[in-house]
């Protein structure tokens, strides 16, 4: 996790990337301040940990997902972090299961 704003060669900025088994995440656009509003912790601290789990998933080697509540559904912007769950779609479950990952998902 940094306080870095993230860049590829081809997008403006991302919230995190994954390579191999690496995860990183930025907390530099997650924070409410950062579009002008007042802080909040806790619109933070969600928002972090959603981009964690979707960055831990590529690591666990899902793609991003169609469905827009997933968590692995790709954030073009915060409003798309903001609307999705903090957890996997049924479909990234069993792609999960199937790897190996999960063993069960728990409700």
């Amino acid at each position: 996790m940094t306080e870095i704003d993230l860049f590829l060669a081809d997008l403006d900025f991302v919230f995190g990337l994954a390579y191999r088994n690496v995860a990183l995440i930025s907390v530099n656009r997650l924070g409410p301040e950062f579009y002008g509003l007042q802080p909040n912790d806790n619109a933070l601290k969600i928002r972090a940990l959603k981009e964690a789990i979707h960055e831990l998933g590529h690591v666990f080697g899902l793609s991003h997902c169609a469905d827009k509540k997933c968590v692995m559904h790709f954030s073009n912007t915060i409003l798309d972090t903001d609307f999705k769950d903090w957890h996997y779609c049924m479909t990234c479950v069993r792609t999960l299961m199937i790897a190996g990952i999960l063993r069960h998902r728990s409700i």
